[in-house]
């Protein structure tokens, strides 16, 4: 608590705390490359100096500058908490409001170095999904949140704390916005340099929101995306014997190999790099390495149409999508899933196009154009929640009630409806001895718009019985049925034109604000990369009172309803 109480008062800044560097026993980013020129670097350096007071920025500027000259970015390494970053029960945060706690914790819980790829960098996920900017960042938003009442508002500009500000009771308790660039300005290239000057930021998805949940999220679609796949291009939702062939074992591709194993396929994975396979078989994710090709393909039943691909990073794309098309033309079933592989393929020149085919079509679909893109149009998407108290017995019983609540729900459905419930009951279900909590006592399945706002109020009574012993704090990842604006991913299968715009996924987090969000953010990039895409999410505290019951089934309905009356009114093929 007294951690907490010292990581809540503000910027140390008398006396400074000691640069300890980087810590040689965590995994760091790689160094960017933003090619400043000496005027950008000079900006950079005094952009980062404006969170100090003057007589300290002689001290402080010489490092940063080191910093931005060897990294590519100022993190600000002095600030690093030297403290055990991670989610505490939400009663022990030094706050005026559970809201505020309850925003204090997801953030503790994206940079616990059991969760962060690069906690040092302030990186959760995917190579360069920031939480925040830098350290300074991270220590003025903990004291915002320590002083906030329930009649003010956290402003974030891209990891920047504007500030608290005057709001309604009924308005979020913070609104974030990664990355929102003037749209000819949004290159890659520029990024880099505003990224390094300090001016925005990458939130990926549930980095920047502060609602990422660790390896689960991504578990459990790509184990629902594979039993689809099989269903799809194979007729049968039984994939024993059946081989799934893909590539990358890293951050996010990792997901792949225990996915596998849960839809119950033989999963044959390529990785270039030995620390992530390494990784994944310590994790007992892999239960096979082996670098001899022959031994793959000889030991395992590959006939003819009785396997399925996807990929998901390429070493070399024209080699690539040679040995894809070689593949495909004897009968495998090939998806693009993830990185927009096809989309980066075209670029570099390989044989991907589809002749006749609209923008964002190529000669093979995505996941979302020929598997999960009838899901979302039925209102099915990554629904999530997180028990506050942390503890494993809260989670256990809104695993029960969640699943009680399906069950329910599925016998009142049709056969379609009914074979998503019954996929997810299975895995709230076996949730348990899958092992895939690592942080915050969290869980994630796919739901429609009725089973998400049934769950929520049935866990927001559980808690008002005392039933569940602490708030708990209800999300979504942003790629999901209305969160998202990706025209070569979450929208490839927009065929009406509109694939390239960002009006869904805007109104979504306007109408999430004011709905009842506890807070709400909008992202530029995430998934498929910076420019591609833009997406948004929210967190909503249940606490048990009423009036959370009528936040979350308003603004659980809205933020269902927004994407699937875009599929009714005819915008998905």
């Amino acid at each position: 608590m007294s951690n907490l109480k010292e990581l809540c008062s503000g910027l140390p800044l008398d006396p400074l705390p000691f640069n300890h560097g980087r810590d040689p026993n965590v995994p760091h980013a790689p160094v960017r490359t933003p090619n400043l020129s000496p005027g950008e670097e000079r900006l950079a350096l005094r952009n980062a100096l404006r969170y100090f007071p003057p007589h300290l920025h002689a001290t402080l500027a010489p490092e940063f500058a080191q910093e931005l000259r060897q990294y590519g970015h100022i993190y600000m390494y002095r600030f690093c908490p030297t403290m055990t970053m991670r989610a505490f029960p939400i009663d022990q945060y030094p706050c005026r409001t559970r809201h505020a706690a309850s925003i204090m914790l997801m953030i503790l819980n994206n940079l616990d170095h059991a969760v962060a790829q690069f906690p040092q960098e302030l990186v959760t996920y995917g190579g360069n999904g920031q939480v925040f900017s830098n350290w300074a960042q991270f220590r003025l938003v903990m004291h915002y949140l320590s002083i906030m009442t329930e009649q003010q508002t956290l402003v974030m500009y891209s990891g920047h704390p504007l500030g608290l500000f005057p709001s309604l009771a009924s308005s979020p308790r913070c609104v974030i916005t990664n990355g929102m660039v003037i749209p000819n300005y949004s290159s890659r290239d520029q990024y880099e340099k505003m990224f390094a000057i300090g001016v925005t930021m990458y939130g990926q998805m549930t980095a920047g929101s502060y609602c990422y949940i660790g390896p689960q999220g991504i578990v459990h679609g790509t184990m629902l995306t594979v039993l689809n796949a099989g269903r799809r291009y194979l007729g049968s939702s039984d994939l024993r014997g059946r081989v799934f062939v893909t590539s990358g074992l890293g951050g996010m591709s990792g997901a792949q190999a225990k996915a596998a194993v849960i839809a119950g396929c033989i999963g044959v994975i390529a990785e270039v790099d030995e620390a992530p396979l390494k990784k994944r078989h310590e994790q007992g994710w892999l239960m096979e390495v082996s670098d001899d090709l022959d031994h793959c393909i000889f030991n395992e039943p590959m006939n003819e149409k009785n396997y399925i691909s996807s990929y998901i990073f390429p070493s070399s794309l024209h080699q690539q999508v040679a040995a894809i098309n070689k593949l495909s033309d004897a009968g495998m079933f090939f998806w693009d899933y993830g990185n927009a592989f096809l989309l980066e393929a075209q670029r570099a020149g390989a044989d991907v196009q589809k002749h006749g085919g609209g923008a964002t079509e190529f000669r093979y679909p995505s996941y979302v154009q020929h598997i999960m893109g009838d899901i979302f149009s039925l209102g099915f998407g990554p629904f999530r929640w997180v028990c506050t108290s942390c503890d494993p017995a809260d989670l256990a019983l809104t695993d029960d009630i969640a699943a009680t609540v399906l069950e329910d729900i599925s016998v009142t459905v049709t056969e379609r409806v009914r074979q998503q419930y019954m996929d997810n009951i299975r895995w709230i279900r076996e949730a348990g001895k899958h092992k895939l909590v690592v942080g915050s006592q969290a869980r994630i399945l796919y739901s429609d718009q009725i089973g998400r706002v049934s769950i929520a109020l049935a866990i927001n009574q559980a808690i008002a019985d005392g039933r569940v012993s602490a708030p708990v704090v209800i999300s979504r990842d942003h790629h999901d049925v209305s969160g998202t604006d990706s025209p070569f991913r979450e929208t490839s299968n927009v065929y009406d034109g509109s694939a390239f715009c960002a009006d869904m996924a805007v109104q979504n987090f306007v109408g999430d604000a004011f709905r009842g969000a506890t807070w709400v953010a909008l992202h530029n990039g995430g998934g498929v990369g910076w420019g591609e895409v833009t997406n948004g999410g929210f967190g909503l505290v249940l606490d048990g009172s009423e009036e959370a019951g009528r936040r979350a089934e308003l603004m659980l309905n809205w933020d269902v309803s927004n994407g699937v009356s875009i599929c009714i009114s005819g915008g998905f093929k």
